[in-house]
């Protein structure tokens, strides 16, 4: 998988993308994480990116031209022409929200690109015209689209071939498609419990240590 990242603030991807799993993903090469200062597309010579939104308003906006340029030195719209599965995303507090599914269907994609926000947001034709989706992570406002970025990247890559040492898990954890072929998505995970079986007065519920597989299954399936 190959990601690509258009931002005005680079060098937030370095500690997250440094640690833990996904570390593990780009030295194993499952993935490829390239960020790019979107102030190199700048529309003049000081470096901006943004202007003043038509008809008045507060903030600044980022300018279709600056991000239409930088798609096409980075020859998304060509690979996408030349079949390459290829998807671009918009971060954006008004987008669709991002989801399990979402991260399945993204995760058989060749290349994902990431266009971070910041400002006031972005012109409107970029959404409409330069882009596959606009997503948002939830009902609230960040300072910018680079931490959306990063959440949905690490949905993405933990469900890609490999990642994981135990892909099992991914098959029984919380929202993911139900194993009875029935296309249900399960809930959150029902309650964990692991040693000592009794500490400070709270026990583990005794069916956990019944020895009755059907009966843990049983349990587990009425709390999710």
């Amino acid at each position: 998988m190959d990601f690509k990242v258009i931002t005005l603030f680079p060098e937030l991807f370095v500690s997250p993308l440094s640690e833990g799993i996904m570390a593990r993903a780009i030295k194993d090469k499952k993935i490829e994480v390239e960020t790019f200062n979107m102030r190199q597309w700048a529309w003049n010579s000081y470096g901006a990116v943004d202007d003043r939104p038509f008809g008045g308003g507060a903030g600044m906006l980022i300018r279709v031209d600056v991000i239409a340029k930088a798609l096409e030195e980075l020859k998304v719209m060509k690979n996408r022409k030349s079949g390459k599965k290829t998807k671009i995303i918009l971060t954006s507090a008004k987008g669709k929200k991002f989801n399990q599914a979402r991260a399945e269907r993204w995760s058989r994609m060749e290349k994902i690109v990431f266009i971070c926000g910041r400002y006031e947001g972005f012109d409107q034709r970029i959404a409409d015209n330069l882009v596959d989706e606009e997503i948002s992570i939830g009902n609230y406002v960040l300072m910018g689209g680079e931490l959306p970025a990063l959440v949905m990247m690490e949905a993405v890559t933990r469900l890609l071939p490999g990642v994981l040492h135990n892909q099992e898990s991914i098959r029984s954890e919380s929202f993911s498609l139900d194993t009875s072929g029935e296309k249900r998505r399960r809930g959150a995970e029902a309650p964990q419990y692991t040693r000592p079986f009794e500490f400070e007065g709270m026990k583990v519920p005794e069916v956990f240590v019944s020895g009755n597989p059907s009966k843990i299954k049983e349990w587990n399936e009425s709390r999710r």
